[in-house]
């Protein structure tokens, strides 16, 4: 497993990327913001402010530090556990929350469920609900790229249970015949919903997988956000210069419940939380940072409570958007609509118009 920093903030020398100061605390914040907009998110379903919430404590390290090794032309098919990657490529925070909210500013008209982003001008593909779905999307784009030989790369997160689906099996073996430049990344956070990955598979490892279908799979600290990093912008730069695709398996914990309607503590018990809390994504980055002279505690402090202030108030502007019109139930299906459902929108409408 490569693994550049460990629990306790050591490093080896040898294997730290080439990232400037710059480059690491922008890192560091952004792991900050997904972990504080986690907290906020579940907060605002409790209080009935958000119908709900799927959220990704401890698994910061994944999001940023795979964002951080793509390019802006790249595609990325995230997951929906996976706002921070949204956030790197440079989705503003007031657009996570529009598609959260439902309201008429987000870029769906409320469509989505909430977390499952899409967002075109930052080469963000919706998800679907069904698991797995996406990695044959993600396989078609790459192909696709290949074929007008665009210099792009398509990365697409899952998590381990996706690998039980037969889109998985169908999606790697396309990507590894005809050696579409894509990156599979695994997110393996130990649950899919309530089943653990022991019984998700009888393979040594997720990432053993990549092997039957003729390409090469790495296994990653999914907690090290420097170690993803690396791992992902090296199969990056692979699928870029026409080497193919990569599976990258990075093994983390999902601190908190599948989602807002999930009861984790029924399923799993408080050693093993606890197990990795003291494994913890920030923690780990925090005191590679301190070693480093890159950052203090005060720093760290003073970060948190702007952080804080600034989702605070993006939520309150957000929540003054006016709900999507009615009327958006009748756009976007067809580029003409058709007599009967112009007939339809009408009759609605025109009941609408006299409540």
């Amino acid at each position: 497993m490569l693994q550049v920093i460990t629990a306790d903030g050591d490093f080896d020398p040898k294997l730290v990327p080439d990232l400037s100061d710059e480059d690491l605390l922008k890192i560091h914040r952004f792991m900050l913001t997904v972990r504080r907009l986690n907290e906020k998110g579940m907060s605002l379903q409790r209080q009935g402010r958000l119908g709900f919430f799927m959220e990704s404590t401890g698994q910061e390290a994944c999001q940023i530090g795979a964002a951080y090794a793509l390019s802006a032309q790249d595609w990325a098919l995230p997951s929906y556990r996976d706002p921070g990657m949204c956030l790197v490529r440079g989705v503003p925070l007031a657009t996570l929350l529009d598609q959260l909210m439902a309201n008429s500013a987000d870029e769906s008209k409320g469509r989505s469920l909430p977390t499952h982003w899409s967002f075109r001008k930052w080469n963000v593909v919706s998800l679907s609900s069904p698991i797995g779905s996406k990695l044959l999307h993600a396989v078609g784009i790459a192909y696709a790229a290949k074929y007008k030989r665009d210099k792009l790369v398509c990365f697409t997160s899952m998590g381990e249970g996706a690998t039980s689906q037969g889109e998985f099996h169908a999606a790697m073996n396309f990507a590894g015949v005809y050696r579409a430049p894509v990156v599979f990344f695994c997110e393996n956070n130990q649950y899919a919903i309530s089943l653990p990955a022991r019984r998700q598979t009888a393979s040594e490892s997720f990432a053993i997988k990549a092997e039957a279908y003729g390409f090469e799979g790495v296994q990653v600290d999914g907690n090290d956000v420097l170690a993803v990093y690396k791992a992902v912008r090296s199969a990056v730069d692979k699928a870029r210069s026409g080497g193919g695709p990569t599976l990258i398996e990075a093994v983390t914990y999902r601190m908190g419940g599948h989602s807002s309607s999930d009861d984790p503590s029924v399923y799993r018990n408080d050693e093993e939380v606890e197990m990795w809390k003291r494994r913890d994504p920030i923690a780990r980055f925090t005191a590679y940072l301190t070693r480093k002279g890159i950052l203090t505690e005060s720093a760290v402090q003073k970060q948190s409570e702007e952080i804080d202030a600034y989702i605070s108030r993006t939520v309150k502007e957000r929540e003054t958007v006016k709900p999507p019109a009615p009327s958006t139930l009748f756009t976007d299906v067809y580029s003409e609509m058709p007599w009967n459902l112009q007939e339809e929108a009408e009759e609605f409408m025109a009941e609408e118009g006299r409540e």
